[in-house]
């Protein structure tokens, strides 16, 4: 990490966020690791929050970190999908997606992708997207023929991730990947996520959602839980349904080579900002 001068910290830092103090504390914390940053949920279709966290990612880039963006579209493909009279199915909350489908989940996701480069660059903070069309880096299989064309990573060209960060850009991740023969697949983004974090031993993934975390059954935030105290909410139903699968994969991710996972809610002002860098963080951090 390039050292800053204290000045130029206290310049850089928002008004209503942590505090320079607990900020001094934390910037050896992640000296040159990655940060794995999974963006879904109301944060991409609602404009004040998009701008929040295009603005974080900015700080955190001027403060020398690495941040290292997939992101989803969910809510924007269920849209076009309903626009295009294609109805949504899900199987285990991940979307089948047949022939017709696949075009349009394509195309929502390159243009995201884009959007979000785009905005970073109006921050002025230097970024590069990356998708099917442009550097692919996923090559995927697919998961299972009744999802259609979803795909599994199977590998990940780690090396053009390597090379945007040199460049002090922040990469920009579509969750979409290619077979071997060329074939497109949408990705959920929270495996995409999770397989670009173990393969970069990150020190952090971070998952931003329209949740403050994870809530017991009085729905108070639990601030930390490990694989024991996980399979023990699944048993009495604090955890159920679609969280299942997105507590399972972070586990999977706590447990291969990254030091933490934390769901935090994308929809609280400065809420990566929080995590990162102040003592009592935001959302729930699971640990192996």
């Amino acid at each position: 990490m390039s050292k800053i001068t204290e000045e130029e910290i206290k310049k850089i830092l928002p008004v209503k966020g942590p505090s320079f103090e607990e900020v001094k504390n934390y910037l050896e914390k992640y000296n040159d690791e990655y940060i794995v940053i999974k963006c879904g949920g109301s944060v991409l279709v609602n404009q004040d929050l998009f701008n929040n966290f295009i603005n974080d990612i900015s700080i955190l880039n001027k403060l020398g970190f690495i941040p290292i963006i997939i992101h989803g579209g969910g809510k924007r493909i269920s849209i076009k999908l309903k626009e295009a009279g294609i109805k949504s199915n899900f199987i285990d909350g991940l979307r089948v997606t047949d022939e017709k489908s696949i075009i349009i989940v394509e195309e929502v996701l390159n243009i995201f992708n884009k959007e979000i480069t785009d905005a970073l660059k109006n921050n002025n903070c230097d970024s590069q997207g990356i998708t099917n069309q442009q550097t692919n880096i996923l090559i995927v299989e697919q998961e299972n023929e009744k999802l259609g064309y979803v795909g599994t990573p199977k590998e990940i060209h780690q090396s053009v991730i390597e090379q945007i960060v040199k460049e002090k850009k922040v990469p920009v991740v579509a969750p979409l990947g290619l077979d071997k023969n060329n074939q497109v697949f949408n990705i959920n983004a929270d495996t995409a996520a999770g397989a670009i974090a173990k393969k970069l031993k990150a020190r952090r993934l971070i998952i931003m959602s329209d949740i403050e975390g994870v809530l017991n059954n009085d729905n108070k935030l639990i601030s930390e839980i490990n694989t024991n105290k996980v399979n023990e909410l699944i048993k009495n139903e604090s955890i159920f349904g679609g969280m299942i699968p997105k507590i399972k994969n972070c586990l999977d991710v706590a447990n291969n080579g990254v030091k933490g996972v934390v769901i935090i809610d994308g929809r609280k002002n400065h809420s990566i900002l929080f995590e990162l860098l102040s003592d009592k963080g935001s959302g729930t951090l699971i640990r192996k």
